[in-house]
């Protein structure tokens, strides 16, 4: 069951996305070469709590971090740990944070001091294709409009769209129905209503689609070993189109 938000429940996953945006802004100031994803992780999780909110991932399924961090070929749930960043790395951030019994949820691949074009252009197609789907997020429109936007604008770019992995809505859960996959034909799924509050979110691969979980039960890699990005932000249906909940 799609649950349509009030515009009460909005306004407060309005305030649950700004602190999502704050908490990537203050992350962004200390991702260099030296760090350790622990140490943003402690950064994320102090910085979440001193805005009267709590990180979403913190104990969610026995994940115990407060973000998500994934270096490079690590596509989605990374562990938080010891692993020091470097020079032309790139990192995927998910952070969600819970704020008054709802949701917001964001993640951004972002690079770690200087990377090379090829990476540059993995992450710039990314992010494209995330705005690129959300042009299909049209009230009355197909959910799965988004869907194929997305697949669309990454192949076309030479790139491969996770399948494994989708979006969802999200509210008092952080994952709710419905699922939106990031690839698929247009013109499925249900149409889309003013109030619901989805989460898109599309993974994308340089070599090929394929990804597998590692031993930890959460790392979640590409097969091949080739660099993948992550851009998810929460919007909410209106009635002439979407509003993005995780910007300032």
């Amino acid at each position: 069951m799609i649950i349509c938000k009030t515009e009460r429940e909005i306004a407060i996953m309005r305030e649950a996305g700004r602190i999502v945006a704050l908490t990537h802004e203050e992350l962004k100031k200390h991702i260099t070469p030296g760090i350790t994803t622990k140490e943003l992780d402690s950064i994320a999780e102090s910085f979440i709590k001193k805005h009267d909110a709590y990180p979403s991932f913190k104990g969610y399924n026995g994940f115990s971090g407060s973000i998500c961090a994934s270096v490079n070929d690590e596509l989605v749930h990374g562990i938080p740990g010891d692993r020091v960043l470097k020079n032309g790395d790139i990192i995927s951030i998910d952070i969600g944070a819970k704020y008054n019994g709802y949701h917001g949820d964001s993640a951004w691949t972002y690079a770690v001091g200087r990377i090379d074009d090829d990476t540059k252009r993995l992450l710039d197609v990314t992010e494209q294709s995330l705005y690129t789907g959300l042009k299909e997020a049209i009230p009355g429109e197909r959910l799965s409009n988004i869907s194929h936007a997305i697949q669309t604008y990454a192949e076309s770019n030479g790139f491969s769209i996770v399948r494994e992995y989708v979006g969802h809505g999200i509210g008092q859960d952080l994952h709710e129905e419905p699922q939106i996959p990031h690839y698929g034909p247009p013109n499925k799924g249900p149409r889309l209503k003013p109030g619901m509050v989805l989460a898109v979110e599309p993974m994308v691969n340089a070599g090929s689609r394929y990804v597998k979980t590692l031993a930890d039960q959460w790392t979640v890699v590409t097969v091949d070993g080739s660099k993948c990005a992550h851009f998810e932000h929460t919007i909410a249906i209106t009635e002439t189109g979407y509003e993005i909940l995780t910007v300032l």
